[in-house]
C-alpha cells in the first residue's frame, strides 16, 4: 500500500528528527515498525547511524 505523498520529515510523530516516521507515512507503513527496523539495521554493520543523520539535513520538514 503505496501513498503518493513527498518524503518529508514528520513534525508531529519524532523521536529524534522525524526521519523514520516520514519514512513510515510515505509508505503507509507503522512507525513503530519502522524504528525498530532502524534499531534492529544498527546491530549490522554498515553506515545506518550515518545515513539517517544525512536524512534528517537533507530531508525538509513536513
Amino acid at each position: 500500500m503505496a501513498t503518493t505523498t513527498a518524503l518529508t520529515r514528520s513534525r508531529d510523530d519524532r523521536m529524534l528528527g522525524g526521519v523514520c516516521a516520514g519514512i513510515a507515512r510515505r509508505y503507509g507503513w507503522k512507525t513503530r515498525n519502522v524504528r525498530l527496523a532502524f534499531v534492529a539495521s544498527c546491530l549490522l554493520p554498515g553506515p545506518q547511524f550515518l545515513l539517517y543523520l544525512v536524512l534528517w539535513l537533507v530531508l525538509p520538514e513536513a
